[in-house]
């Protein structure tokens, strides 16, 4: 698979957030404010979420500060679309949004709701802390590895988090894209039906939902001859053609081909079908995992097209 790697002041970028924001998570909920010199409002939240967290700061939680301005890539891939936003982040997840909790008051409630739900703690000594760290670890060296391109090493990493914690989403789903990237679609497909069935509440989690369409799309994947009546098809027009085989292209494993149709699709009609193009593009994303290098490439490409 084709895979753009990130800019060095991306990566700079990410590893600044890893070390200020996504290690903390691991033991602590990380009150996350996004805001910049200009913003007026946000200079009137930060005195609140200072002394809040200050308070709470014995109860494991602790604030970090995002400058839009200075970090537009972090920002972008939260897709920050005003300021100030605000979000609760645990384990390098975030798990509220609170926003729209401009006062004390309302910004307190909400930790304490949050407090009663999530194992917060330093977690010295702490069996269970240390293994939830572990398989934190283990997840993003797997989706890391997965990024660079080797799916069956990554294949290995997600299923040995798995055997550690069975009911992880993000692991159960690291695991079922890894498959797909190596080409083992149905190894894929009884690794989800496995883990839907021994861990129901998997059902409600975002990464899983987003492996399976994932696997949805790659389903279906057409051998060469089909993929290619299907180009040759596209290339006379008419946008019901061009959709399938983009469709097609993707499952094949081309998500280059694939993205390079739907975008040709947008720049040619972007409202053909209420859209279609665009939300077959976006399902890919999805599909792919929102942080991917690829995914974030072709998101800019997207991003040119619609808004110049």
């Amino acid at each position: 698979m084709a895979s753009m790697a990130l800019s060095i002041d991306e990566q700079k970028a990410v590893d600044r957030f890893r070390t200020e924001v996504v290690e903390p998570s691991m033991s602590k909920l990380v009150i996350l404010d996004f805001w910049a010199e200009w913003c007026g409002p946000c200079k009137a939240l930060t005195p609140v979420l200072e002394k809040v967290a200050g308070e709470y700061a014995d109860k494991g939680v602790v604030l970090a500060k995002v400058n839009v301005d200075e970090e537009q890539f972090i920002a972008s891939q939260f897709q920050v679309r005003s300021i100030p936003t605000v979000y609760a982040m645990f384990q390098g997840q975030p798990v509220a949004d609170l926003t729209s909790a401009r006062g004390e008051s309302q910004l307190k409630q909400m930790l304490d709701q949050l407090l009663e739900k999530l194992p917060i703690g330093d977690g010295a000594g702490d069996p269970a802390a240390q293994q939830q760290q572990d398989v934190a670890q283990f997840i993003a060296m797997g989706e890391q590895v997965l990024a660079e391109g080797d799916a069956e090493r990554a294949v290995g990493i997600f299923a040995q988090v798995t055997e550690m914690a069975p009911d992880n989403g993000a692991a159960q789903a690291g695991l079922v894209r890894a498959l797909i990237e190596a080409g083992r679609t149905e190894d894929a497909q009884q690794a989800m039906t496995l883990a839907a069935e021994q861990n129901p509440s998997l059902a409600e989690d975002p990464q899983f939902n987003a492996a399976r369409a994932a696997l949805e799309l790659a389903a279906n994947a057409p051998d060469e001859s089909e993929l290619a009546a299907l180009r040759d098809k596209a290339q006379a027009g008419a946008m019901e053609d061009r959709l399938a085989y983009a469709e097609a292209a993707f499952a094949a494993g081309q998500r280059d081909a694939a993205a390079d149709e739907l975008l040709a699709m947008i720049e040619a009609d972007r409202e053909w079908d209420e859209g279609a193009a665009r939300a077959k593009l976006l399902q890919i994303f999805e599909a792919v995992g929102l942080e991917d290098p690829w995914v974030v490439a072709t998101r800019r490409r997207l991003s040119r097209l619609l808004f110049g």
